[in-house]
């Protein structure tokens, strides 16, 4: 059933740059209208993400986060690491029950940062995803980001946006910038 107020999923995927800072601004439109937001941000352990500073600094206090997942960027060579360990499933499973804590908490939009992505790589099953969105309290917004969102997710959700890659400058040898791109 579709609300008129908070209380739907949406989805933010594809291979484009922006799902991130989508979510991100909408949890600043919603505590500037006075809601309690929560997010999540799924396996990007590390201090390497430029937006946790604000949120800490800037908006302490107005926003609930927790990070899960390990660091996977080599602090010496600003090289990823995309293998996958059992400490990232534990880490992700973590990231689930934190976003329990948010639901209990009364949080009107939660953001769960590469929940798509989780997901996709096998961090959490797919049954795990969906029996997570189906315990949303009605009044409880949900953003997904990241991508391959799984068509069951795609199923649940009442909104889907995707990001579509056109042009990147990483492919003409521009490296992630801090403030930017992280």
């Amino acid at each position: 059933m579709i609300h008129q107020g908070f209380g739907l999923i949406e989805v933010y995927t594809g291979d484009g740059k922006g799902k991130t800072t989508a979510s991100l601004g909408l949890t600043l439109r919603a505590v500037g209208a006075g809601k309690k937001v929560g997010i999540i941000f799924f396996d990007k352990g590390g201090d390497n993400y430029s937006e946790r500073h604000s949120l800490k600094e800037k908006l302490g206090g107005m926003v609930d986060f927790v990070v899960t997942g390990r660091d996977r960027r080599d602090k010496t060579t600003g090289q990823f690491d995309f293998s996958i360990t059992d400490e990232d499933k534990t880490e992700a499973r973590r990231g689930l029950e934190e976003a329990r804590k948010f639901f209990v908490n009364g949080h009107s939009l939660i953001i769960l940062d590469e929940f798509n992505t989780v997901a996709a790589l096998g961090l959490i099953s797919e049954q795990e995803a969906i029996n997570f969105l189906n315990e949303k309290p009605p009044h409880t917004e949900l953003v997904l980001t990241g991508r391959h969102a799984l068509p069951a997710i795609l199923e649940k959700a009442d909104l889907i946006t995707e990001m579509k890659m056109v042009k990147h400058y990483y492919y003409q040898g521009v490296k992630a910038r801090e403030g930017l791109d992280f």
